[in-house]
């Protein structure tokens, strides 16, 4: 596919949460249509790394996009070292997983933190600078098949990314004269990390094994395999890329055949 993309060939990404799992497949698939990429990250160490093996044109850092302050800190850094950007993968997200009878305030505040003011500061913070530089950037941000319909023992996380999808779309008809496309994707069953430990939690609130947690988000996708994060990736790029150019406040659905509409 990326032979299809050299419009993104020389333009340059941040990549938030792109330390691991989708967000280091995005940043890998932009580094291979030859951008130059940003991957920030509340784990500086693991972002340092990440963008090392990719490569020395790319530029590792740490960010935490629940505060505004280190927002405005880590763009800035990024304009300083790559002269600036032209596309933001808003990537960074958490999951908890519990029943809303026993959900705390510090768990809705957890995965709305991250996950909703987080796509907030992020996305303020680029528009705001494509805007004061007349550059029709790209906007793509990472929401979830959680966002098309309540998901039993994550209505915290479900409504976190319920927002995601609707202030896109919000975003998306406000930037569209200036040029500016939003979009985001919603990821089904993805193979990573986060997956991981969604499967032990759901397994102990099902009272049911592991593997057949994984059985049945197997069973419910249409395409009879768990999504890996490539397949998230790839639309990524797509969504960043030329192809997409008359496509804005799009929530596409990556997942298998799990979600249709």
């Amino acid at each position: 596919m990326t032979g299809m993309l050299k419009d993104l060939a020389g333009k340059r990404a941040i990549v938030t949460g792109g330390a691991t799992g989708i967000g280091l497949s995005i940043a890998r698939h932009f580094h291979e249509a030859g951008m130059r990429v940003a991957i920030a990250d509340l784990d500086e160490a693991g972002a340092i790394a990440a963008a090392s093996k990719l490569g020395d044109q790319h530029t590792g850092l740490k960010i935490d996009v629940r505060d505004r302050a280190s927002v405005t800190a880590a763009f800035a850094t990024i304009v300083e070292r790559f002269g600036g950007y032209d596309v933001l993968a808003a990537n960074a997200g958490v999951s908890s997983m519990k029943l809303v009878v026993d959900l705390t305030d510090e768990d809705w505040d957890f995965n709305f933190d991250v996950n909703a003011r987080g796509i907030f500061l992020t996305n303020q913070a680029a528009v705001r600078y494509f805007l004061k530089e007349k550059r029709q950037g790209v906007i793509v941000n990472t929401a979830s098949l959680a966002g098309k319909w309540g998901a039993p023992w994550l209505a915290h996380y479900s409504a976190s990314k319920f927002a995601v999808v609707g202030f896109t779309q919000a975003l998306a008809r406000e930037m569209a004269p200036h040029g500016i496309r939003v979009n985001c994707v919603c990821p089904g069953f993805v193979k990573t990390g986060m997956q991981s430990r969604e499967v032990e939690w759901e397994a102990k609130l099902r009272e049911m094994s592991p593997q057949a947690v994984i059985d049945d988000y197997i069973n419910q996708t249409p395409m009879g395999r768990l999504e890996e994060p490539d397949d998230v990736a790839k639309t990524v790029l797509f969504l960043a890329s030329d192809l997409a150019g008359f496509v804005t406040g799009e929530a596409l659905n990556v997942t298998g055949g799990v979600r249709m509409d």
